[in-house]
């Protein structure tokens, strides 16, 4: 007797959703089948969770590519009058910190991970403004369930994003402990430098090691930005400075950032005025609705393959 073929037909997935064998976008390091995709398996997915937020792709930059950077988070409601910084990475990756002043900092890089970071953000940023000033770390400690997430909390608008060379903000108002100084060296060590340009909305500069890369968070839905993305390589526009390659790109929180290499030495200056004529060009790629033609779809195809889920 014949054996059976054994080979399982592919998932029937749409572009960009996550397979169920695939490793769950939540960062619980299991697969998508056994965490967030099984039934009871975890809380509900959220894939988009910072849409509607005029700073969605400046969240998801700073949560997931910018070592240090913070913005002044303005509140709505009862809470207006409240000061609170949201930051990408505060020590020990704390999920918030209530200062003596009673300005709470709310950190973006945390080792938490319960299905929706925007409802994880509202619980603990809830948590901070209830407590008493100089608490310290606040922290959640298990799913925190329904309840206000950081779209309702808020008064929405374009963040002013501040990047830092390394973490001396952590202690810009206090005297450094022993414990708190190492914990600033160490994360010192790791922060590549960054910059973020000033012309174009979620697009960074860095260098790391002797690499240099420009890394863009992107709002446009996937299928679509891929087909931009895909006419612009074929017509040769998508070069950012001479010598600069688009070599793939992040996914994280339903968003794509496409990464560039850059020549040594470009830096961020000469990056804002090219940034800008792409833009340009993106924008005239995105609003043409033609089918594509074969080579266009094979450059589609490349850049697909050549995409990284961070989460």
């Amino acid at each position: 007797m014949a054996k059976k073929n054994r080979t399982k037909a592919p998932a029937d997935t749409a572009p960009g959703e996550v397979g169920p064998r695939q490793p769950c976008p939540c960062g619980s390091g299991k697969r998508y089948k056994a965490c967030h995709g099984a039934p009871g398996g975890g809380d509900v997915f959220v894939k988009r969770p910072f849409e509607g937020l005029a700073s969605e792709c400046d969240i998801v930059a700073l949560r997931e590519l910018v070592p240090a950077a913070t913005a002044v988070l303005p509140l709505t409601g009862e809470y207006a009058d409240r000061v609170v910084k949201l930051c990408t990475l505060l020590p020990m990756a704390a999920p918030a910190l209530v200062r003596e002043s009673g300005e709470v900092w709310l950190g973006l890089q945390v080792q938490h991970a319960f299905g929706d970071p925007a409802r994880d953000l509202g619980a603990v940023l809830l948590e901070a403004l209830a407590a008493e000033p100089g608490a310290g770390m606040i922290g959640l400690t298990s799913t925190p369930g329904t309840g206000p997430r950081l779209q309702d909390l808020v008064a929405d608008g374009p963040l002013a994003v501040e990047v830092h060379e390394g973490f001396d903000f952590w202690v810009s108002d206090m005297d450094a402990s022993s414990e708190l100084a190492q914990a600033l060296e160490a994360a010192d060590g790791a922060a590549a430098p960054t910059a973020r340009l000033t012309e174009v909305t979620a697009a960074y500069w860095t260098a790391m090691g002797s690499k240099e890369h420009l890394r863009w968070v992107m709002p446009e839905p996937e299928d679509v930005l891929l087909d931009a993305l895909a006419r612009l390589h074929v017509s040769g526009d998508d070069v950012i400075v001479p010598e600069a390659r688009l070599v793939g790109m992040f996914r994280a929180h339903g968003l794509l950032a496409p990464v560039w290499d850059l020549p040594v030495g470009t830096g961020p200056e000469p990056l804002e005025e090219a940034a800008t004529t792409f833009k340009a060009k993106l924008d005239a790629a995105l609003a043409d609705t033609s089918e594509l033609t074969t080579e266009q779809r094979s450059a589609r195809s490349g850049l697909a393959n050549r995409q990284v889920t961070i989460r």
